[in-house]
């Protein structure tokens, strides 16, 4: 009697341990996306060390947009993980004079209030393949990002998830 009690109890750790595994499975492969931040590329947004969680479901029913904080599948090795910020949309060519953001060759550049300081240099001009996406990092002059990959743009399944809140070192919802 007393081995059936002991069985019984050890089924029901069985199938609570099954339980948590298959809920930390369903929220990490279809909810979340979860980052660590291993650059200073996205300071001050995001800082090397943070820990972000990204939403899988941002873009279910609505498409990327610019200014969106993305974590997504790094073209030249889909094995990391990166984040950056969509600067140029399916269909745009950007073009990046003086350290200004240009698209479709308009006369004024890009918000860019967020950037810590102003970017360096001219490059381009990129023409955004349909259904591809063009990122730059927040701290332009220390990021590798579309300008200096060899693969330039990522394409939208690429995108894993838009970047909500850091959870570490301290909670803050991100913009």
């Amino acid at each position: 009697m007393k081995k059936k009690i002991m069985l019984a109890e050890l089924w029901e750790y069985v199938k609570m341990l099954g339980i948590t595994i298959l809920a930390v499975l369903i929220i990490t492969n279809f909810l979340i996306v979860n980052a660590l931040i291993p650059s200073g590329s996205m300071e001050n947004t995001v800082m090397t060390g943070d820990r972000i969680i990204g939403n899988r479901l941002s873009y279910i029913f609505e498409e990327p947009k610019r200014y969106d904080i993305v974590i997504f599948r790094y073209p030249d090795d889909e094995s990391q993980y990166y984040i950056k910020r969509i600067v140029g949309l399916p269909g745009e060519t950007v073009s990046i004079r003086n350290g200004k953001v240009y698209i479709n060759e308009s006369d004024m550049p890009l918000e860019d209030s967020f950037i810590p300081e102003a970017m360096e240099g001219s490059f381009g001009p990129y023409e955004v393949p349909e259904g591809y996406y063009f990122m730059l990092g927040d701290n332009r002059n220390c990021s590798k990002d579309s300008r200096l990959w060899i693969n330039p743009y990522v394409a939208q399944d690429k995108i894993l998830g838009k970047a909500v809140f850091r959870y570490f070192p301290s909670v803050k919802i991100i913009k």
